[in-house]
């Protein structure tokens, strides 16, 4: 049997409808490529659902991942540490925004949501306040875990399982145009006195098609949230490390998130691996000779060795090369191509921030998740050689930072062919 078969045989895959699903068997990644069984490679231009930053088997990462391998390949994170944690630790308490002073592991974006809406509830029990209210943003997607979930825009993603999530408060997001309204809807939710948090990606809502709003406006909500003391946590899971232009999508903001959620490019794309950052004032109410003050949630492979030593490897190319360089290079390139392409009477709306450029297809439904005038495209795109993985309608250009100006151009190229044919 081939690989493909064994796949079909014995494996369900995530996010995709099993029933004449085709999937494609990968053997080797080398920089911005991936190759089949057959030898045909692909350009990765969605990152391998945005997770890798440098490129494919990038050798000074997986030197270090295999050196670390052959000291320490797991300790028991309880009651123990070890160098590659504190060294990760120290290093992004130093990058992320001020205020921001420990870190908690997990294993992937969803958990690190997940984290830091159990910590919020906690934050408030632990002050001995009874706190109910969470407020997101509508179009938010924060993972697939139950509360990250709940924190989720209804439909779609969690339709079968919204029965069994506790309700959440979510306004638009917010822009130059609604901001007045926005900061009236969130003041009256605020003044109840009864929110935990508010729950934001910050300027880019990934899942949603690459959502774009501005920093300004965001800014002016977090200020409100402090304002009247509630919590604000950014999920930068996908928007972390340079993705728009900047280390954080928070470094854009005049005021500094109390929670950040990191995963997805914290490994450069080679190893699973969360982060909830918190500011001091966090910590501290955890801080306590009280036994149930404690925080009662891990994972079997918490702050794991191996996982640690990749994400300081991905710091260390950060260091070592000019990276925000290369993503400023991309985030030109998108400028350009969006304006060559935004009034295209196929094209509904084409937008970029960043390394993150999306194109949305104009159809006959509403743009989403479920509407298919993305697959077409998709399948246009594989055959010359490009792997961009649509949500929905929209096409979503989200490179790693190692990619070419020719490769980039023929990727252009290529959507602008399936545009006109």
């Amino acid at each position: 049997m081939s690989l493909r078969d064994k796949d079909k045989q014995y494996i369900w895959h995530p996010f995709d409808q099993m029933k004449g699903a085709e999937i494609i068997p990968i053997v080797k990644g080398d920089g911005v490529y991936v190759y089949d069984e057959s030898g045909k490679r692909y350009i990765d231009a969605f990152s391998s659902w945005w997770v890798n930053l440098h490129g494919h088997a990038h050798p000074y990462i997986a030197q270090q991942v295999s050196k670390q391998l052959h000291e320490l390949e797991h300790v028991a994170f309880g009651g123990f540490t070890h160098p590659q944690a504190v060294r990760l630790a120290e290093r992004l308490v130093n990058l992320l925004p001020l205020g921001v002073t420990k870190v908690f592991f997990s294993d992937n974006g969803s958990t690190a949501n997940e984290v830091a809406l159990k910590m919020a509830i906690q934050y408030w029990f632990n002050r001995g306040e009874k706190r109910n209210t969470f407020i997101a943003l509508e179009n938010d997607y924060h993972g697939d875990t139950f509360g990250s979930m709940s924190l989720t825009a209804r439909g779609g993603f969690n339709e079968p399982f919204e029965r069994f999530m506790f309700q959440v408060e979510f306004i638009p997001a917010p822009t130059a145009a609604n901001l007045n309204s926005v900061l009236e809807r969130l003041e009256s939710l605020l003044k109840t006195g009864d929110v935990a948090a508010f729950v934001f990606e910050p300027l880019v809502q990934g899942a949603a098609g690459m959502l774009m709003h501005e920093s300004e406006a965001l800014s002016q909500v977090l200020a409100l949230c402090k304002k009247h003391e509630v919590l604000t946590i950014a999920d930068e899971v996908f928007t972390g490390f340079g993705r728009t232009g900047r280390m954080f999508a928070s470094d854009h903001l005049t005021e500094s998130p109390d929670m950040m959620c990191l995963s997805k490019g914290l490994t450069g794309g080679f190893l699973p691996l969360g982060i909830t950052a918190v500011s001091e004032k966090i910590y501290q109410a955890f801080y306590s000779d009280e036994r149930k003050h404690s925080f009662l949630h891990g994972h079997s492979y918490t702050g794991n060795p191996v996982a640690c030593a990749a994400a300081n490897a991905s710091l260390d190319l950060f260091e070592q090369e000019d990276v925000l360089a290369r993503a400023a290079f991309i985030s030109a390139a998108h400028q350009d191509f969006v304006q060559r392409i935004k009034d295209h009477d196929k094209v509904r709306s084409a937008r970029s921030f960043g390394s993150i450029m999306a194109v949305e297809l104009e159809s006959d439904a509403v743009s989403g998740y479920f509407n298919d005038a993305g697959k077409s495209a998709y399948r246009w795109l594989l055959e010359k050689g490009i792997i961009m993985r649509p949500l929905g309608n929209v096409l979503v250009l989200v490179p790693p930072y190692c990619i070419s100006a020719g490769e980039l151009d023929y990727i252009y190229r290529s959507v602008e062919e399936y545009l006109n044919n």
